[in-house]
């Protein structure tokens, strides 16, 4: 098939672009940089210059291209390590979820592509009520910390109009937290670096239940979405074993030789990080991968964060 990949050169798509060439796809790959454009070419990718926020360009690109398949896994996550100004750091990432989504459902409908699949996120989206893990029919927070508030809006966003895309197969994968290499949880990543320097502690009692994502699943989650007229509708790509943060944390610490994380109070961590870090820390939910293995087949590669830290950052 012929692919359109948005977001060719983030942390995903560095790894989802080699994994569909290897599949025999036609993969035209859309970055906002003319500098990644010749690393695009060098492995057998179509490379496109365009900027997501541009509606016209989009709609060049898309139909110059027409593709069967749009894949949106654009983001602007670098450094994004600041949970105090939590909407401010994603801002960027917040208009590529909604501006962004509706430039390319409106260059697959004039292109006549069928099929759009989009990252989304899941975990402290969840409204924090009822058990520890849920599935993607649970409801979202109705009230989450202020400072997530503009970027729950965006994810909402998002998920409505690929879910309702008149027209257009729509498909959306909610990943968890991604690790592995190119992302802020790599073996050189911001937080691991954090960890190293023992400036992530355990926040509170640590109950919060974080999903983890190996970027080499998420590319996987496409892969597995990617036939038209396949299923649609919001799927979880995430491993199996939903963790505290009380738990995750130190482990995470042993995989990297760090010291073990400190454990500060609520109050404190709400006083250096603000309402939402201690809100993931100790009240977030997790997500069950159960949709995603019955109806896609799809299974992770790494099965759980514990073999993930130790073996795949």
């Amino acid at each position: 098939m012929r692919i359109f990949l948005a977001g060719a050169t983030g942390a995903v798509g560095q790894r989802l672009v080699p994994a569909l060439l290897e599949d025999g796809h036609e993969v035209v790959a859309m970055t906002r940089t003319a500098a990644k454009a010749d690393g695009l070419r060098a492995v057998g990718a179509l490379p496109v210059v365009a900027d997501a926020l541009d509606r016209e360009a989009v709609m060049g690109a898309v139909l110059g291209a027409e593709p069967e398949v749009i894949i949106h896994q654009m983001t602007a996550l670098t450094g994004a390590t600041d949970m105090k100004h939590f909407d401010r750091v994603f801002a960027t990432t917040n208009r590529l979820r909604t501006e962004g989504t509706r430039h390319l459902l409106d260059a697959a409908r004039a292109a006549g592509t069928r099929r759009l699949i989009a990252q989304s996120f899941t975990g402290w989206p969840f409204a924090r009520e009822g058990g520890p893990v849920k599935d993607e029919k649970a409801p979202l927070d109705s009230d989450p910390p202020r400072a997530q508030r503009e970027t729950l809006a965006a994810i909402r966003e998002l998920e409505a109009l690929v879910g309702d895309a008149d027209g257009v197969e729509g498909v959306v994968l909610r990943y968890g937290g991604f690790y592995g290499p190119g992302t802020s949880l790599g073996a050189d990543g911001e937080v691991t670096e954090l960890v190293r320097r023992r400036r992530l502690p355990v926040v509170g009692s640590g109950d919060g239940r974080w999903s983890f994502t190996h970027i080499d699943d998420a590319a996987g989650g496409v892969l597995a979405t990617l036939a038209p007229g396949g299923p649609t509708g919001v799927f979880a790509i995430v491993d199996d074993e939903p963790a505290r943060t009380a738990d995750w944390l130190p482990a995470l610490a042993s995989a990297l030789g760090a010291p073990a994380p400190r454990r500060v109070p609520a109050w404190l961590g709400r006083l250096a990080a603000g309402d939402a870090a201690v809100t993931m820390m100790t009240a977030s939910r997790g997500a069950s991968n159960e949709r995603a293995r019955s109806v896609l087949g799809w299974t992770p590669r790494w099965p759980t964060w514990r073999e993930g830290f130790r073996e795949g950052l």
